[in-house]
């Protein structure tokens, strides 16, 4: 289970909006300087927004700026992990030889590569829609079902 801490921001019947504070490891880590996700954390910011179910838990027993603990399994990031970029790419370079296999000028098989990517995007997008709900896929709360006070 990969875990993180944060602060909830937004309470809604069946679910928290968690903001999880990026841990500093990029600047110790040794592959930083060719490293996409530090390069994106610097640009972007250094907080994300996750979006946990509560289960049945009573949303009345949270409070915004309540600090809480969110887990995920790995086996879920993994299998998101090659979901997102597997799907693209293997769209993409069907789109490329559907292309070539039609006989198709050059222009004309980037174009069908280029459509690959898109629709690529849109299973993934399609599948993030369809599974949002999915308690299997979704962070969950390990502090229990109270949380703890945000100390400022």
């Amino acid at each position: 289970m990969i875990t993180e801490s944060g602060r909830i921001v937004a309470i809604e019947n069946d679910c928290l909006w968690v903001e999880t504070i990026q841990r500093s490891t990029c600047e110790s880590c040794a592959a930083e300087k060719g490293c996409g996700q530090s390069l994106v954390s610097k640009w972007g910011g250094r907080t994300s927004f996750i979006r946990v179910l509560l289960q049945g838990r009573d949303c009345s027993h949270y409070a915004l700026h309540d600090e809480v603990t969110v887990g995920i399994p790995e086996d879920v990031v993994a299998a998101g992990s090659i979901l997102v970029y597997l799907t693209p790419l293997l769209t993409l370079l069907l789109g490329a030889g559907c292309g070539h296999w039609l006989g198709l000028a050059e222009p004309g098989v980037i174009f069908l590569a280029v459509l690959g990517l898109a629709l690529g995007g849109g299973l993934v997008r399609w599948h993030s829609f369809v599974h949002r709900d999915d308690e299997r896929m979704q962070p969950v709360l390990l502090d229990g079902t109270e949380a703890v006070r945000w100390q400022s």
